[in-house]
């Protein structure tokens, strides 16, 4: 979203270039004048690439860069390629694709997200989040009958990780099944509800299916874990809340239009 905000501002500053008729040249090419307005947007647009790392920027490339630019498109008029359909199509996509960006600019600007707004999602976001992270084994099986029979050895004493290690098809079958610290979401969701209901030292007595087959699974340990300070998520929240006001503009538009999908 931050990306498709950062392109919005490119090109509304090239909208803006078009439209400074005395701006100060770097270069001329057939008489044709590349202004410093068009070198600076064409180095913001360099820097955002290079995630805003000024060290590499070479005045000279760049100015030629635009003078290869410029002779390149002086020839396609000169071919008279702007008359071509398939080039007429996609400058038209091209101009649809920069007005739609510059819209959304415009309604991000114009209701900028508040920092009050900002932690009020923080708050919530962290209340329903799960502050536990899980250390757990699993025996994974092709067959519900292979768990069955798994489960019965561990209800008479055998050690899970030896069990592991004779029986799982799993990748973590040479490390006794063991998965390390994980939280829920990173487990597909079968698994991690099982997880949860376990309580420290109890394996799951019905095999838990899975897309990946059957799993025998044990609790070793858990952990609270803290969220996620404020400061360091900012600004993934503030994207989340203007892409939110976006959807929003987009679903009030799309009730007031009259919209025939064929």
């Amino acid at each position: 979203m931050l990306q498709l905000l950062k392109s919005a501002a490119i090109g509304t500053s090239l909208l803006l270039i078009a439209m400074q008729a005395n701006a100060a040249a770097v270069a001329t090419v057939n008489g044709k004048e590349i202004s410093q307005e068009m070198y600076q947007a064409y180095v913001r647009q360099l820097e955002m690439r290079q995630h805003d790392n000024k060290a590499h920027i070479d005045r000279k490339r760049l100015i030629n860069e635009l003078v290869n630019r410029e002779l390149l498109h002086q020839a396609a008029l000169s071919m008279k390629l702007e008359k071509n359909p398939e080039i007429k199509f996609l400058l038209e996509q091209q101009k649809i694709d920069l007005l739609t960006k510059a819209a959304m600019k415009e309604i991000v600007d114009k209701t900028p997200v508040t920092e009050s707004e900002i932690e009020a999602t923080y708050k919530k976001m962290s209340a329903n989040s799960n502050p536990m992270e899980f250390k757990a084994r699993h025996i994974l099986l092709k067959t519900e009958a292979d768990a069955d029979a798994v489960i019965k050895k561990l209800d008479k004493g055998a050690d899970f990780a030896t069990l592991a290690k004779e029986k799982s098809t799993g990748p973590s079958a040479k490390k006794g099944g063991d998965l390390g610290w994980f939280k829920p979401g990173q487990m597909v969701p079968e698994f991690s509800k099982a997880v949860m209901e376990l309580k420290k030292g109890e394996y799951t007595k019905k095999p838990v299916k899975t897309q990946f087959g059957y799993h025998v699974i044990k609790l070793e340990d858990t952990r609270k874990i803290d969220p996620p300070k404020l400061d360091d998520v900012k600004n993934q929240i503030r994207g989340l809340l203007q892409q939110q006001r976006i959807q929003k503009y987009v679903a009030d538009l799309r009730q007031k239009a009259k919209v025939s999908i064929k």
